[in-house]
C-alpha cells in the first residue's frame, strides 16, 4: 500500500494556533514503526501544477495564492497564515490525493497521510483548506481517462460543502457528505447525497445511517474509484466534532466503507481530513487505525 506524504513541508504557524499540524509526522512515524508498511511504501508527492489544480479551481484564484495577493478576508477565512510553504504544501496534498488514486487504480488500494481539504471552494479557501484535493484529484483523472466515475465518501464530521459545490453539475462523481447536522459550516451547500446527524449521535445511530448512505452510493453510480474522507473528528473528545463516535466505532466505520469498496471490486484512495481530539495521540490512534484496516483489508 502507499502511503503519500507531504508533512515535512512546515508552515510557519504563530504559537497557539490551533490546527494541529503535528498530528500528520506523528502518524507517518507511527506507521513506520508499526512494521506494516516498507520504507519504499512512503513517498513524497509531486507538486499539483497550475492547470491540474485549475481543473477544479479558478486559475485566478489559484494564481492569487501562489504570489500571495489573497485579501486578508480570505486569509483569515483560510485560517492560515499566507507564505510560500503553505503554498507549497497545499500543492503537495492535491498531488498526494491524485497519486494516491493513481496508485489505488494499480493496487486496489492507496492513501494520502493528509488531504481531505473539502471545504475548499472554486473561487476560496476556507476551514484551513487551500485546494480541494478530491475534487482536483476526480477531474484530473477523468482529464487523463483513467476512469469515468467516480464516488467521493465523506465522513468528516464537517459537511465537504466545497466539494459539493466544485461538482453540483458534475454528474460524473458523486458526492456524499454525512456530518453533523449543526457543525461547521452553518451554510450547508447540496451534495448528490447528504446524510445530516444531531449532536451526541452515538455508533449504533452513525452507523445505521451511513450503511444506508452506502447502499445508496452504490445504487446510483457504478463508481470505477472511491476517494474516501476519513475524518477523526467524529470523535468523542474532538474539540471540534460533537457526534460523539467511539475509537471502535470509528474502527467500524472504516470497515464499512472499507468492505463496501473491496465487496464491489472498488479501488479506494483514502484520504485523513479532520481530527482535532483534546489529545492529539487519539487524532493520530484513530488516523492509523483507518490505515492499518486498509492495508489488511486489501492485501
Amino acid at each position: 500500500m502507499k502511503l503519500f506524504y507531504a508533512d515535512h513541508f512546515v508552515l510557519p504557524l504563530p504559537e497557539g494556533h490551533r490546527f494541529p499540524m503535528e498530528k500528520y509526522s506523528r502518524l507517518r512515524q507511527r506507521l513506520r514503526n508499526d512494521g506494516e508498511f516498507d520504507e519504499c511504501d512512503f513517498r513524497v508527492p509531486r507538486a499539483a501544477d497550475d492547470a491540474t489544480l485549475g481543473l477544479a479551481h479558478c486559475p485566478d484564484y489559484v494564481a492569487r495564492v501562489s504570489r500571495g495577493a489573497l485579501t486578508r478576508q480570505e486569509i483569515r477565512r483560510i485560517g492560515f497564515p499566507w507564505s510560500p510553504e503553505m503554498v507549497e504544501r497545499s500543492r503537495r496534498s492535491a498531488g498526494a490525493t491524485l497519486e494516491a488514486c493513481r496508485a489505488a487504480l494499480i493496487d486496489g488500494v492507496a492513501a494520502n497521510l493528509a488531504g481531505g481539504t473539502h471545504h475548499a471552494f472554486r473561487d476560496r479557501g476556507e476551514g484551513f483548506c487551500v485546494f480541494n484535493d478530491a475534487a482536483v484529484a476526480a477531474r484530473a483523472l477523468r482529464a487523463e481517462g483513467r476512469v469515468q466515475r467516480i464516488a467521493i465518501v465523506d465522513c468528516d464530521v464537517h459537511q465537504g460543502n466545497g466539494t459539493a459545490s466544485i461538482l453540483a453539475n458534475d454528474d460524473a462523481v458523486f458526492t456524499f457528505s454525512i456530518h453533523g447536522a449543526k457543525n461547521f459550516p452553518f451554510h450547508k451547500e447540496t451534495s448528490d447525497l447528504d446524510i445530516e446527524l444531531p449532536d451526541d449521535t452515538g455508533d449504533d445511530t452513525y452507523l445505521a445511517a451511513l450503511d444506508d448512505g452506502l447502499v445508496q452510493v452504490f445504487s446510483r453510480i457504478d463508481a470505477q474509484l472511491v476517494i474516501y474522507l476519513a475524518g477523526a473528528d467524529p470523535f468523542e473528545d474532538d474539540r471540534l466534532g460533537r457526534l460523539r463516535l467511539t475509537k471502535a466505532g470509528l474502527a467500524r466505520r472504516d470497515a464499512q466503507v472499507l468492505n463496501a469498496c473491496k465487496a464491489r471490486g472498488i479501488p479506494l484512495a483514502v484520504a485523513m481530513a479532520g481530527g482535532y481530539a483534546r489529545n492529539i495521540d487519539d487524532t493520530v490512534d484513530i488516523h492509523a487505525a483507518t490505515i492499518l484496516t486498509a492495508q489488511r483489508l486489501f492485501a
